[in-house]
């Protein structure tokens, strides 16, 4: 259970100007679970981006790590970099546990949540800071910021860029209105937004705790309450990819497949399409990444290949069509799901291979 001693860092919208004026720029959220082995780099990544001034929060929040020294070390950290670095302590609760206490006790003007085996990039995140840092006083801000992701595949020595330069004008203000097309492969992820931190206060966004693949309920509620968003070409969140343990390891997304089914009914439940998207594009983005996270759903399943899973597949198409019947006709015929869930041994074994493909081509897990 979290204590009041960490919401003594909570901001009270009544605060005095002084109060306000030293108010970061942007708060980082690091959710850090028996990360002592990497959290270093990732921390370390993050002072470089203040490039030389005082007006980033970083919050290391030790999800009730035990196998490590992550505590200490964020304590240590702390003592270190007082009044930038906070140590956060909390009992397990999950990635989306520690996201919740981040954005509670964030006191920056935006924030960001950078996971503990990741990292930023000290040039890349200068012109977005700039940005950031020339939104501080203004009345009208921008609610999110956007900027390219780097899947490292450190061991393989490979990496691949994810950009959006096709779907966002660059550099300058503009609304979904404005956007282009996203391609099969385009998805906002967690690694690519900074958001408004009032923002997300502002809509109720809450994380479900111990639960895994949160982040995608973080980048797909929040848009419909997005006004004003603004993109730069830059290869800003560097994605480490490799780990056994790692939650993308396809073994243990195996092993984690309800996890995934409940992040997806959440989705589902939170956001009633088209209704609740007044923008027709984002609408279309906002089903599209519904019926990729339907076809993660189904090839997992399809891959346990058991009769329980079998009956898991169905049933979690059974709950979008009774929840939003429309959007499931229009999902269980898309080019990502038709094939996904053709019944049979060889509708199993092409939805498989079409996920192969799909891995090679865009170099993901």
């Amino acid at each position: 259970m979290e204590t009041a001693e960490t919401d003594r860092w909570l901001i009270d919208d009544a605060q005095a100007p002084d109060q306000r004026a030293s108010q970061p720029t942007i708060t980082y959220a690091i959710p850090c679970f028996n990360s002592a082995a990497y959290m270093d780099k990732c921390i370390e990544s993050l002072l470089a981006t203040a490039g030389g001034k005082d007006d980033i929060e970083i919050l290391i929040v030790d999800d009730g790590s035990a196998k490590d020294d992550t505590a200490e070390k964020a304590d240590a950290w702390e003592a270190s970099h007082p009044g930038i670095v906070r140590a956060l302590h909390k009992p397990n609760g999950g990635h989306g546990s520690a996201v919740n206490m981040g954005m509670r006790n964030a006191r920056g003007v935006y924030f960001k949540v950078v996971d503990s085996d990741d990292w930023l990039d000290k040039a890349a995140m200068e012109p977005i800071m700039a940005y950031l840092r020339a939104q501080r006083d203004l009345q009208d801000k921008t609610d999110m910021v956007i900027g390219n992701y780097v899947y490292e595949k450190v061991h393989e020595n490979q990496r691949t860029v994810m950009h959006y330069r096709n779907v966002f004008p660059e550099g300058r203000r503009f609304t979904w209105e404005e956007c282009g097309h996203f391609s099969q492969s385009q998805y906002l992820l967690m690694h690519s937004v900074i958001y408004r931190t009032e923002m997300l206060r502002g809509i109720g966004l809450t994380l479900p705790e111990h639960c895994f693949y949160v982040d995608n309920i973080f980048v797909y509620v929040p848009l419909p309450h997005v006004r004003s968003l603004y993109y730069l070409d830059v290869d800003m969140y560097r994605y480490f990819i490799g780990r056994e343990d790692q939650s993308v390891n396809e073994s243990v997304m195996m092993g984690r497949i309800d996890q995934q089914l409940r992040v997806t009914r959440t989705m589902i439940d939170a956001v009633q399409l088209p209704s609740d998207v007044p923008v027709h594009k984002l609408e279309r983005y906002m089903e599209n990444y519904l019926s990729m996270m339907m076809c993660i759903c189904s090839i997992f399943l399809r891959m346990i290949d058991t009769d329980e899973a079998e009956d898991k597949r169905e049933d979690i198409w059974l709950y979008l069509k009774e929840h939003n019947p429309d959007v499931y006709r229009r999902v269980r015929r898309s080019v990502l799901n038709a094939s996904t869930n053709l019944p049979t041994e060889l509708g199993r074994r092409l939805g498989i291979t079409g996920y192969r493909l799909a891995q090679r081509i865009f170099k993901f897990n």
